[in-house]
């Protein structure tokens, strides 16, 4: 292990412990940090911009086989082209459950994020069975059903 010195033994740094192996300046430490939240942030304006993309893939990949996005296409679930901002049980030529027609919802996004978590849950006596438990995907998802309106 390499012998720890306290700063004020370096000079001008005050009583913090630092490695003699690895004395780091406060000012690398200060470009460092600026450095990696202007990586973050570029990465989050990446990941914002790229969610409707991926939202695509993982509706192709996790929705596809029981939904379409074509209106009056219904599969074993109901087309969901236009669904952000519609009344549940309202998509026309399928037939919805007892229980989600009584429910009363609107698929705001935030609604839709809690369905899609647990359907059963949110809508005891749903049809739709399996849902979307990982919360960046639902995301995603809630994304690019956004994008397909009416």
């Amino acid at each position: 292990m390499g012998t720890s010195f306290t700063r004020a033994s370096f000079g001008n740094c005050q009583g913090s412990r630092i490695s003699r192996r690895n004395p780091v300046s406060h000012t690398s430490s200060r470009h460092l940090l600026a450095l990696s939240a202007l990586v973050a942030g570029a990465c989050a304006g990446s990941a914002a911009l790229a969610a409707p993309t991926q939202g695509e893939t993982l509706f192709q990949q996790r929705c596809a086989t029981c939904h379409t996005i074509a209106p009056g296409a219904a599969k074993m679930g109901p087309a969901l082209k236009g669904i952000v901002g519609s009344k549940a049980a309202a998509v026309p030529g399928y037939a919805f459950s007892p229980a989600l027609k009584a429910s009363g919802l609107t698929w705001t996004t935030a609604n839709l994020d809690k369905y899609l978590a647990k359907p059963t849950t949110v809508v005891p006596g749903t049809k739709m069975m399996v849902g979307v438990p990982d919360a960046a995907q639902r995301a995603a998802i809630i994304s690019y059903l956004s994008t397909q309106a009416k």
